[in-house]
């Protein structure tokens, strides 16, 4: 692609996982491109796909820091933090429900819970939320959204007419389930699931089968999980209809271990591309109209990337806006022809200055104003 000169430019990344938050990534690009243009106006506007780093993308963008205390995946308490502006929330179920917050080395496939999610959204809601941008992905949950369902106020008993208990795992003892109690704000509000996923909710395409072994779900864990959540469905299906099993379906219903099934069947949700609600509610449009050239990234370019990942929705809508993309990355694995595909006419990595990936991810920051500079001389 031809384009004009640039006097401004966009910086609209994802983090670097591990190493770098995405308004890191933001600042240490900006610092290499002024090393070569003193001058340059920069835009840093921190984008994320609806997983961890989402609430973070939306203070970066001038919204206002909210928390609450709220039950952890393994039932402890935890602060949470949620961001909202003028009506609208952006939630992360990571937040109260991430893998995150699970002690090193520890997992719990069969009974985290998503209990406080249920609390984090009735607490945006109460804030004054009109619109919910439920982000959802980096859980350390397959319950499929039971335990939030059951914080806002459905009933889930089993055969002894018990709560069932928390996680995946016990829904294989449900034998009731009444959805009436939901919170009644939620048929008012609107409720944007986010994800940058479309499983469904089981099967080999599931949320147990593709994300369980990522949560430390063995062989076992995964079929006992996901025949426990078929029973749910089954059990739901008794309640509401048959649009409990059509639900369990669509794209989306596997999110975060099945959280996006609760939300689309209990809380009236709409599932949408994550990145594509984070750049609306970002307002990335107007600043794309103002950029003579944006830098997108991640930690990892990868094909992954390509379906539905941040630096794929960036460069998808600065192509239809007919502004030039470049992107930033730790590690790249895609080659050229699949880059221009997605609308990003070159790459900079990080490995291609530091190939151990240990020491550019513990100097990402340095090594990342370096290619910033690289790419300052090629395209400024």
């Amino acid at each position: 692609m031809t384009h004009g000169p640039v006097t401004r430019v966009l910086i609209a990344a994802d983090k670097f996982k591990g190493s770098l938050t995405a308004e890191q990534v933001a600042q240490r690009v900006t610092a290499g491109l002024h090393r070569v243009a003193p001058g340059l106006a920069v835009e840093a506007l921190p984008v994320a796909d609806g997983g961890d780093g989402t609430v973070a993308a939306a203070l970066a963008a001038g919204f206002e820091r909210r928390e609450a205390r709220v039950t952890g995946p393994l039932g402890e308490p935890v602060r949470a933090a949620y961001a909202l502006r003028a009506g609208t929330a952006v939630v992360e179920m990571a937040e109260a429900s991430g893998l995150q917050l699970l002690p090193p080395g520890r997992f719990a496939p069969r009974t985290a819970t998503t209990y406080g999610s249920g609390e984090l959204l009735r607490a945006a809601l109460d804030a004054g939320a009109r619109t919910v941008v439920f982000g959802v992905g980096g859980s350390a949950t397959t319950d499929g959204g039971a335990g939030m369902l059951a914080a806002l106020g459905a009933d889930l008993r089993d055969a002894a007419g018990e709560p069932v208990g928390p996680g995946g795992g016990p829904l294989a003892d449900l034998a009731r389930a009444d959805l009436s109690g939901i919170d009644p704000r939620f048929a008012d509000v609107e409720l944007i699931l986010a994800s940058d996923v479309d499983n469904p909710l089981t099967g080999p395409a599931g949320a147990p089968a593709v994300y369980g072994p990522q949560k430390g779900a063995s062989a076992a864990d995964v079929e006992a999980l996901d025949a426990a959540l078929a029973h749910y469905v089954r059990v739901l299906e008794k309640a509401v209809g048959p649009r409990a099993a059509e639900l369990a379906r669509q794209p989306g219903a596997g999110a975060a271990g099945g959280i996006g099934y609760g939300a689309l069947l209990g809380l009236g949700a709409v599932f949408r591309p994550g990145i594509e609600v984070l750049l609306d509610v970002l307002g990335f449009a107007a600043a794309l109209a103002r950029a003579d050239l944006v830098i997108t990234g991640e930690g990892s370019l990868d094909r992954q990337t390509l379906h539905g990942k941040a630096p794929a929705g960036v460069a998808a809508a600065a192509r239809t806006a007919g502004k030039p993309v470049v992107a930033v990355c730790g590690g790249l694995s895609i080659d050229e022809a699949a880059l221009r595909g997605a609308g990003i006419e070159r790459a900079y990595a990080l490995a291609a200055l530091e190939p151990d990936v240990e020491r550019s991810m513990a100097n990402a920051g340095a090594l990342l104003e370096s290619v910033a500079e690289s790419l300052a001389r090629d395209f400024l």
